[in-house]
């Protein structure tokens, strides 16, 4: 059951336009899906999954939706620039900016470079704030929109071995707060999903492979799926959830009661 929840059919979001950044694979994956489940088309952004970001648009596309895939990083702002662009040329517009490429590194903090330190922070935190300067001119043409930033559990609760990781993080959550208060007269709404335990393909071919740990599992006894997540972002995005923003919303099974 809960693999269905982000991907119901709706029309909430018909004639809107998003962008997921680091949309090809698992959260990122599943909240391209529930938007264009809920009638948005879906420009899907990656930096170097092109396959799995080929079958993202597949799926979308199999189901009814709309989707294209763009390859860009988003520390870089000429190529953000580009895919805003690219994004209204192809859709017409911009409506939903998902903010969800990130690294999860795990280091212990003695042995962090200050390269290491800075690359986590840039992608999770500098790549948000590119993200949605290239994409404000295009939300305040089409008279507002909501912007949803992917947040992390470690960013409230801590986290060893992985500092930058916990920072990005964070630093996220505050800039939610600041942006939206900054964006409220354009009628932008600004959130951020913080997602808890949840499964997830671990690593890509070729990459380094996280510690094998299994922590303890929250109050539901169990680990979320990426579409309970989704299923959240989706709801921000739609006409029920104008009258929230600058907020943190935990989606965790109870791991986290703040």
């Amino acid at each position: 059951m809960a693999g269905n929840a982000g991907m119901r059919k709706g029309d909430e979001l018909a004639g809107k336009v998003a962008l997921v950044t680091g949309g090809a694979r698992n959260i990122g994956r599943a909240i391209s899906r529930a938007l264009a489940a809920g009638g948005a088309a879906v420009m899907v952004n990656a930096r170097t999954s092109r396959e799995l970001g080929r079958e993202t648009v597949k799926m979308i596309e199999g189901a009814g939706g709309k989707a294209a895939l763009h390859i860009a990083d988003v520390t870089d702002p000429a190529a953000v620039a580009q895919m805003a662009d690219e994004t209204v040329r192809r859709f017409g517009r911009i409506d939903i900016l998902v903010n969800n490429a990130a690294v999860r590194a795990e280091t212990p903090f003695a042995d962090i470079a200050l390269d290491e330190w800075r690359r986590i922070i840039s992608i999770v935190l500098d790549g948000s704030f590119i993200c949605t300067r290239a994409c404000l001119p295009h939300m305040v043409r089409a008279g507002g929109g909501a912007v949803v930033n992917i947040g992390g559990l470690t960013g409230h609760k801590g986290a060893e071995g992985r500092p930058h990781v916990v920072a990005a993080k964070a630093g996220l959550a505050g800039m939610t707060k600041a942006v939206a208060l900054d964006l409220a007269h354009h009628n932008i709404t600004v959130n951020c999903v913080v997602p808890g335990m949840v499964e997830t393909v671990r690593g890509l071919p070729g990459a380094p492979e996280r510690p094998d740990y299994r922590p303890s599992l929250p109050p539901l006894g169990r680990r979320g799926e990426p579409e309970e997540v989704a299923a959240m972002v989706r709801m921000l995005c739609g006409p029920d959830a104008r009258f929230v923003t600058g907020q943190s919303i935990h989606v965790n099974g109870g791991g986290l009661m703040p």
